[in-house]
């Protein structure tokens, strides 16, 4: 009985949805609107760019917003930031002019 319950707990957690973490970003060139980039929709403003996501990957997720919006002074992930090497591969993708993928509001 006590094997059953296990087996079926252990069953229910990994079916369990994964949670949405909240990221947040600073770009080096502030931009206003909304950027998509991988699997998040970025919000941005002056202070900033925040979006939330399921996708377990930071790096990619800051990579691909650089790719579309350009360098990434600062990226956060749950309030952890990424260390000063993540962040200089993150802005190998960076393109050369900046906030070009803004959507208009």
């Amino acid at each position: 009985m006590l094997r059953s319950a296990l087996v079926f707990a252990a069953m229910a957690i990994t079916a369990a949805p994964a949670a949405a973490a909240s990221y947040s970003a600073t770009l080096t060139t502030p931009a206003n609107g909304h950027i998509v980039a991988r699997d998040i929709n970025w919000a941005c403003g002056t202070d900033g760019c925040q979006g939330a996501t399921a996708e377990s990957r930071p790096a990619v997720l800051c990579q691909a917003l650089a790719k579309r919006a350009g360098k990434v002074d600062s990226f956060l992930v749950d309030g952890h930031a990424l260390t000063a090497t993540e962040l200089e591969q993150c802005n190998a993708a960076a393109k050369a002019g900046p906030n070009q993928a803004l959507a208009a509001q």
